[in-house]
């Protein structure tokens, strides 16, 4: 079982990274915006589009790799006091009565929209360029495929942690500045007492 979530949480992982690269395209469309439009005077009739599908994609590719990070909002009042083993009884709880059902909704939904905008070739209304948007349909549900299967681990993880009472460990690539530093300070804590504890064992 474990090998079953390293290896969706690497496809995940590989998904999520592949699709940050959105960032930096969005970045240079804007970019480029700012510098014709307040610069050349010459405005762009795409780059208002290229943002909103370049981040629009990225929202929606990385929610699985956001999942398999923990990353997502949660009110962890009070969760973060439980033991492990309940916090995995009510994960497991609320996958099976709200997540598969919304992502099952997702992707049903999602297809439907999507086929809809290829059968006749979509454009957006609100682009005086007429861009293309029916392949950006596709990404709806794509994600909720996505989601659907980063669940199965996440649902596995679950599994796990109500036999053992302990959460499996989860790939680390990425951390927020705050927890690196904070781990920081933990080690250094943690080096601290350690010496002191010697030094305190050599004068006797």
């Amino acid at each position: 079982m474990r090998s079953f979530i390293f290896a969706i949480d690497k496809f995940s992982q590989w998904v999520g990274h592949a699709f940050a690269w959105c960032v930096i395209t969005m970045t240079f469309g804007v970019g480029y915006e700012v510098f014709v439009r307040y610069v050349l005077r010459d405005p762009t009739s795409w780059a208002f589009d290229l943002s909103y599908m370049m981040y629009g994609t990225l929202f929606m590719m990385g929610g699985a790799y956001t999942l398999s990070r923990d990353g997502h909002v949660r009110g962890d009042v009070f969760y973060r006091m439980w033991q492990p083993r309940t916090q995995a009884i009510v994960e497991l709880t609320l996958y099976i009565l709200f997540f598969y059902p919304a992502i099952l909704a997702l992707i049903f939904a999602g297809w439907k929209f999507a086929d809809q905008s290829l059968g006749y070739r979509e454009v957006s209304v609100m682009s005086p360029a007429n861009i293309p948007i029916f392949h950006f349909k596709m990404i709806i549900p794509a994600a909720g495929v996505l989601l659907f299967i980063q669940g199965m681990a996440q649902v596995a993880r679950c599994i796990l942690c109500i036999r053992e009472n302990k959460w499996p460990e989860k790939i680390v690539d990425v951390e927020e500045t705050e927890t690196m530093i904070l781990h920081q300070v933990e080690d250094h804590a943690e080096i601290e007492s350690e010496l002191h504890h010697t030094k305190g064992n050599s004068s006797r």
